[in-house]
């Protein structure tokens, strides 16, 4: 990381960043096409001694299904805008902020309780709710997935604002 007086190593911070930021962003090296695909996601997490796991769902066709099974080394983003700053002069501009970034491996799990308790993972960070009961028929359709951080950096910019 080139500045490091940006990162943030503190786990419970690190903690709050993942809890405050709504959207994860996948990135998909797609060899076919030569092309990166980055796709958005809702997700829960689970981040407990340094080991970072996202999970999200999906469709269990399309590309994303396609690409996770056939490149499930990906990078991920998630980021969190505080605030823009304004300055007087344009290449003053900035933007308070918090990310996340990292590379990890997509897997899909295809366990029915293993299906559920990730689900209930994901509803707990967009909802706040943790109990959810499940139809069997609806688990069996979806696809739901679980990205494994096998590296990562997190990223704060903070200002003293102008009095």
């Amino acid at each position: 990381m080139r500045r490091s007086d940006r990162e943030v190593k503190d786990p419970e911070r690190i903690a709050e960043i993942l809890e405050a930021a709504d959207v994860l962003r996948i990135g998909y090296y797609d060899t076919k096409k030569k092309e990166v695909y980055i796709v958005p996601v809702n997700y829960g997490y689970e981040y407990e001694n340094g080991n970072l796991t996202f999970y999200f769902h999906g469709a269990k066709a399309g590309r994303k299904a396609e690409l996770s099974a056939k490149e499930p080394s990906v990078g991920f983003e998630i980021d969190r805008e505080i605030s823009f700053v304004e300055d007087t002069i344009a290449c003053k501009n900035s933007v308070r902020y918090q990310s996340i970034i990292g590379n990890g491996t997509v897997s899909v799990i295809e366990e029915e309780e293993e299906k559920i308790r990730a689900l209930r993972v994901l509803m707990k960070h967009i909802t706040g709710k943790e109990m959810w009961d499940f139809d069997e028929r609806r688990v069996q359709a979806v696809a739901v997935y679980r990205l494994s951080a096998t590296r990562y950096s997190c990223k704060e910019k903070e200002y003293n604002l102008p009095k």
